[in-house]
């Protein structure tokens, strides 16, 4: 059997490559996939537990998430001063992921473009080819504070894009954008009719007393703007699929059109976990920063007593780290696993990515230590 053009011209998904590379060793320290090791809050589980139970959340959910989800989304994002419409302007999601890569099915047409970050999350690129669309990739640089230069973007290309793709705070960069970017990449969009798709699943992820701003906190925002948000980093549900997408009612719309036909909606009984979640204390999400924030200073500490290049990021549970010279992304990868640390190469990420690799602080603090230490037993010469 012959696969179709457009799964052919899918690359080799990122993290399946990464679990290949775990075999090498039984030891490995795994700073590579982001996924949080720390339990799911105890008062989210019981929810989960208690509503399980109940025989009317057996049976199919709605589409577009039961009314009680959304108002619990409209209530988090109230306390950022951003008022949403609960009826029109949410949507459950499977996961911030699924609507990522659905949203393209909604608005793309056979040969037009997408405007994807380089390096960045590869469901843009993948989500953009799926949908016979054609990723126009831009290029986030070190030197711009791995923001992208909209004024790069070809007035051809911006007038045939569909969707821009962007995500701040940042995977993999662990960068953060500040209000003037954010404004100047609202009016790019409304001036050139593009739907603005923000991806925020790290918003609440901060540290050092940062803030970082949802998109929809700025004038005319609603205008072009969906933002999609996820219970995964926030609230360490990864595994239980379930996010959310916020924004203009007329891009919600559409993304519902795509949904109804392909999925059947959120488990109800993880909706009912979902609202106990986002109806958290603040101290709950605080509670998690603050140990995210000590393996980073950790981390960050450690690499740089090793030698290596770093930056100390404000927000997400990644660090970016520079490669020393003379090696690329992928030998530096291979060079960490001699010591059984396995990080992500930057190049997997984009060609923009190469010269880097992100560490993920997936891990306890102490194994964290052990892993800078296996670190400084190598000879980084080339």
């Amino acid at each position: 059997m012959q696969l179709s053009e457009r799964i052919r011209k899918l690359p080799k998904y990122l993290f399946a490559e990464i679990d290949e590379m775990k075999k090498i060793r039984k030891d490995v320290i795994d700073l590579g996939v982001g996924d949080p090791d720390i339990p799911t809050p105890r008062h989210i589980v019981e929810a989960m537990k208690k509503a399980v139970e109940d025989p009317k959340n057996h049976r199919y959910p709605s589409y577009e998430g039961s009314i009680e989800f959304r108002t619990a989304v409209s209530e988090f994002y109230e306390r950022r001063g951003v008022k949403l419409d609960p009826e029109s302007e949410i949507i459950a999601l499977i996961g911030s992921k699924e609507g990522i890569a659905h949203l393209p099915l909604a608005y793309v047409n056979l040969g037009d473009y997408v405007i994807v970050p380089d390096p960045g999350y590869p469901v843009y690129n993948a989500g953009t080819i799926l949908a016979d669309g054609i990723p126009y990739k831009i290029p986030l640089r070190k030197e711009n504070g791995f923001l992208p230069n909209l004024d790069e973007i070809p007035s051809e290309i911006a007038k045939k894009s569909k969707i821009m793709f962007l995500n701040y705070p940042n995977n993999p960069t662990s960068a953060v954008a500040e209000r003037e970017f954010i404004k100047s990449a609202i009016d790019f969009c409304i001036d050139n009719k593009i739907i603005l798709a923000h991806d925020f699943a790290y918003g609440e992820i901060t540290f050092d007393g940062y803030r970082a701003k949802s998109f929809l906190e700025f004038e005319n925002a609603f205008e072009v703007c969906i933002e999609f948000n996820s219970l995964s980093k926030t609230f360490n549900m990864t595994g239980w699929r379930i996010g959310f997408a916020v924004g203009s009612s007329e891009i919600i719309k559409g993304l519902l059109k795509v949904k109804t036909n392909v999925d059947s909606g959120v488990f109800q009984a993880i909706q009912e976990a979902g609202i106990t979640a986002l109806r958290s204390d603040v101290s709950v999400i605080r509670d998690i920063c603050k140990i995210y924030e000590e393996r980073r200073d950790v981390l960050v500490e450690g690499l740089r007593d090793v030698g290596l290049s770093v930056e100390k990021p404000k927000a997400t549970f990644y660090v970016w780290c520079e490669v020393p010279e003379g090696y690329t992304s992928v030998e530096f990868t291979k060079k960490l696993l001699e010591v059984g640390v396995l990080v992500t190469p930057g190049v997997g990420f984009g060609d923009f990515g190469e010269g880097f690799v992100r560490f993920s602080l997936t891990k306890d603090v102490e194994t964290v230590r052990e892993a800078v230490e296996r670190i400084g037993k190598l000879d980084l010469q080339p």
